[in-house]
């Protein structure tokens, strides 16, 4: 994302907590779509995903004072708050009802049309991930998928996969250091384009 979109993106949040609702409207607009692919690939269910892309932007709304752009951009504000609002979701059906697992390979891509510079680098930075993602050995990427896709806990993982607690666990802590050591030569480039 270029800096002059995160700083657009920094400003409405500006405006949003001084409750100016035009400025929701448009960081509603700008970033909708992204988020509501991610809720629908969390959760399977296109209603449910819009009920939670609706709970995100109320949030936002009241919560515009939390976001610390040291943090992070805005759109990875809002990222982390649909997928945390989505897997709460996903933990509050019954077991019998969840969703099956998306395997990452066929998870469509659903990124934002409004800036196809932003929208090629996120792309291009998801199929980076999907591919060091495939690249795990099966039982660590199946711990992954199951966790972050599908937002099981560690003992929730343990149990649908017949598995001890403690391998679901290395797995689980072996695939994302793997993962961290497969994109580590990327992160500072996607810092110095953002």
């Amino acid at each position: 994302m270029t800096t002059s979109r995160q700083d657009a993106d920094r400003a409405l949040i500006a405006r949003i907590e001084g409750r100016d609702a035009d400025a929701l409207g448009l960081l509603y607009d700008r970033h909708a779509s992204r988020l509501l692919g991610v809720a629908q690939r969390i959760l399977g269910d296109t209603g449910e995903a819009e009920e939670v892309l609706q709970e995100v932007f109320f949030w936002v709304w009241k919560s515009a004072a939390t976001f610390d752009s040291v943090r992070g951009s805005v759109i990875a504000w809002l990222l982390v708050a649909i997928r945390s609002r989505a897997i709460d979701r996903l933990r509050t059906r019954r077991p019998a009802t969840r969703a099956g697992l998306r395997a990452v390979d066929t998870v469509p891509d659903t990124a934002s049309a409004e800036d196809l510079e932003a929208d090629s680098a996120s792309r291009q930075w998801e199929s980076l991930c999907r591919s060091a993602i495939a690249e795990l050995p099966p039982d660590q990427r199946r711990a992954l998928e199951l966790a972050y896709f599908e937002g099981l806990t560690h003992q929730e993982i343990s149990d649908k996969t017949s598995t001890p607690l403690g391998t679901v666990k290395t797995r689980v802590r072996l695939g994302l250091m793997k993962l961290r050591e497969r994109v580590r030569p990327y992160l500072g480039q996607r810092a110095h384009d953002a």
